[in-house]
């Protein structure tokens, strides 16, 4: 066995996984952005802290209402470049803690007796920030700064829940489209390492690949690119390649095909899963070993030449 052989098959698989990973990403955002996971994710975790009754007067203050995206307003209107604003994806903690304060007539208060305090937090329906403020007044903590400074450590939380809940759902998304590619293209790990394993020539297209992806200087790519890598692996690539099927009535033998086409398939999707910026980088570490090799030895011959042109 040959290691830099070994080597060449692994980069080959790598950049496979990399151009899937990158097509799941791709669609995983404009799903994401269609649906306005982000951004429902989100207000579930605003309707904890204020409630139902009131997510809609939070949303509609002004220091929120401008962190609204712009996108397009469905998937047609690309082509009329109609926008809208979607709903809020983001929002820094300071920003809502100050929002929340707005809605509960807090802001202009410096102190306020314990009375005062009761009679506000007393106007907002029932939710969880309620009755967090209600749980501190109760503690004996009074003083705007004091409660300020509890909200934001409470808000913060909140919203990092937020974000894990979007990264769960979008994680979601990601394990099928790498499942739905994955069978669509009928990316075979199994039967890809072997044809490149006998293939020098699909080896050579697969390095020259690893170097374009590198040379990109980043894990992101654009469609045209992935369409256009995928391109040179077509002929080799896909349902219509797939190996030679067995040429026996042997129950055996087709069933061992089945299962190993079985478990070269769930081998791509579970890598594919992996995201397209686990593959670059691990792709920059395998490449780089020889990319410094081939700059080592073009320093040494430089420095050759120089010593030899010194002692003439």
């Amino acid at each position: 066995m040959s290691i830099s052989q070994a080597l060449d098959v692994a980069i080959g698989l790598i950049v496979v996984y990399y151009l899937l990973g990158s097509l799941v990403s791709l669609v995983t955002q404009w799903i994401n952005e269609m649906l306005e996971t982000r951004g429902k994710a989100l207000e579930q975790y605003l309707i904890r802290i204020v409630g139902d009754k009131k997510i809609g007067d939070l949303i509609k203050l002004p220091q929120l209402q401008a962190l609204r995206p712009i996108r397009y307003k469905s998937f047609f209107s690309v082509f009329g470049s109609v926008t809208e604003p979607k709903r809020i994806e983001k929002i820094p903690v300071g920003t809502l803690v100050d929002a929340f304060f707005d809605l509960a007539g807090l802001t202009a208060k410096k102190e306020l007796d314990l009375l005062q305090l009761a009679e506000l937090i007393d106007k907002l329906p029932d939710s969880e920030g309620k009755s967090a403020f209600i749980n501190w007044i109760n503690q004996g903590v009074t003083s705007i700064a004091d409660l300020r400074a509890r909200t934001t450590a409470y808000f913060a939380g909140m919203l990092e829940q937020a974000a894990a809940t979007f990264r769960a759902r979008a994680r979601s998304f990601v394990i099928i489209l790498s499942l739905g590619i994955t069978v669509l293209f009928g990316t075979d790990t199994i039967q890809l390492a072997r044809t490149l394993w006998s293939s020098a020539e699909l080896r050579a297209i697969a390095a020259a690949q690893a170097d374009a992806v590198v040379a990109r200087e980043g894990a992101n790519a654009d469609l045209s690119d992935i369409i256009d890598d995928l391109g040179a692996y077509s002929i080799r690539i896909g349902w219509w390649q797939t190996e030679q099927l067995p040429q026996t009535n042997n129950i055996g033998d087709w069933a061992m095909f089945i299962l190993l086409k079985v478990i070269g398939l769930s081998i791509t999707a579970a890598a594919v899963s992996q995201g397209s910026s686990f593959w670059y980088d691990l792709l920059k570490k395998v490449t780089s070993p020889s990319t410094s090799t081939s700059s080592s030895k073009s320093s040494g011959w430089g420095s050759s030449s120089s010593t030899s042109s010194s002692s003439g």
